[in-house]
């Protein structure tokens, strides 16, 4: 076996699909450190999921610092022995209030929630249709339950509604999507597929992860930025992004549904409960994400000037007023080497290829945070104007 492990990783090598861990000796924020061939190096941070700035924010550092004087440094235990304390109530009750739903369950992560979720409450009757670019947490989810699986092709509303022609005679059937898919920044067409809902009687299941905190009025989510919130009927989402950058997840939605999570699901019933301080922490990022407008409009200025001085540039650029803005270069070596060029040049970027990304769709994701500095910009902008490789080809 070990055998077979060092011939597929070589292969892995010589196909340029390898990865790599940076490691980091800094907190996260517009400007990271990175420990690289025995030196320190100060870059500029253009690859985390810190879309507010939170990660690092004094006021999320504070209410994290005192719930671990208050609460301790973790629970020891699960949710229904001795694992529930007063901060997790109250930051489900929180995220129940600030997305409009009933009732809100915490997870150790969104991946936890999406593994969670789909076996307990998805049986060999129902039916589970699913963005073909959905997350690999999705992926999995599904695979772990009974029911049938589909796939649609991704957005393709035509091909949606088909596969819901031909699978009525489920008992219960969910179209899944992601809210923002996270390789391509772009956002699902939520009222089309809630529109195909109402009229197969289906449910409607959305990933907000990249979206909770970015988009939509108060940083709501993809639901709120289209008007469709009462018409999705389950919500998971992470508080490793956008809301303070820590970990943790959850589902959202009827309290019926939530309930019966409590009583069956999984990953809920056997991991440990979040960190009290991640709770804490969360609490105030989630006011942060709400309330300070500002915080959204710097990062959407900083969005905007990197998206357009890309395209003058004549980089293929995925997705649309999105912070996760991905160079579509297509070749793995090419994509590495633009990765390396901006590292070189004092920014931080990693590229994506297979199996993160289909084979072809090589790309390097740069991601915006409202940290960001116009100079910041101005400094990745300027480090790919002379960019060239045979295989990365410019408009």
């Amino acid at each position: 076996m070990l055998n077979r492990f060092v011939v597929d990783l070589e292969t892995s090598r010589q196909q340029g699909f390898e990865k790599h861990e940076a490691i980091l000796s800094s907190a996260q924020g517009r400007e990271v450190t990175v420990l690289h061939q025995g030196s320190s190096r100060t870059l500029i941070n253009m690859c985390a999921n810190n879309y507010l700035g939170l990660a690092n924010h004094p006021e999320v550092i504070g209410a994290a610092t005192r719930a671990l004087g208050s609460h301790g440094f973790g629970m020891a235990s699960v949710r229904f022995i001795c694992g529930t304390q007063d901060l997790h109530k109250r930051l489900e009750n929180r995220l129940s209030t600030y997305l409009g739903t009933d009732d809100t369950i915490l997870y150790s992560s969104c991946f936890d929630a999406n593994t969670g979720l789909f076996e307990t409450l998805f049986g060999a009757e129902d039916a589970l249709i699913s963005d073909e670019l959905n997350h690999a947490s999705i992926i999995d989810g599904i695979r772990l339950c009974k029911a049938a699986r589909h796939r649609y092709r991704h957005g393709d509303m035509e091909n949606l509604e088909a596969i819901l022609r031909t699978s009525q005679a489920a008992r219960t059937r969910a179209i899944v999507t992601d809210g923002v898919f996270s390789m391509d920044g772009s956002v699902a067409n939520l009222p089309a597929i809630c529109d195909l809902a109402r009229r197969y009687k289906a449910l409607v299941v959305v990933d907000d992860s990249h979206a909770v905190g970015v988009v939509g009025p108060g940083g709501r989510g993809t639901p709120s930025l289209h008007g469709v919130e009462d018409q999705v009927d389950i919500l998971t989402g992470t508080l490793g992004k956008a809301l303070g950058g820590a970990s943790g997840g959850y589902v959202s939605g009827r309290k019926a549904l939530i309930d019966w999570l409590r009583q069956a699901s999984r990953p809920y019933l056997f991991s440990n409960s979040l960190m009290p301080a991640i709770c804490a922490g969360s609490l105030a990022a989630i006011d942060l994400a709400e309330n300070s407008l500002e915080i959204r409009e710097t990062m959407n200025h900083r969005v905007v000037q990197l998206r357009s001085g890309l395209q003058r540039l004549g980089f293929r650029v995925g997705g649309v007023d999105h912070p996760i803005v991905p160079i579509l270069v297509g070749d793995a070596e090419a994509a590495q080497a633009m990765s390396e060029v901006l590292f070189e040049s004092g920014v931080f970027a990693v590229a994506f290829s297979y199996p993160v990304v289909p084979k072809g769709a090589a790309r390097v994701r740069l991601q915006v945070s409202a940290v960001h500095r116009p100079e910041d910009i101005l400094q990745v902008l300027g480090a790919l104007e002379s960019f060239s490789h045979p295989r990365c080809h410019r408009l």
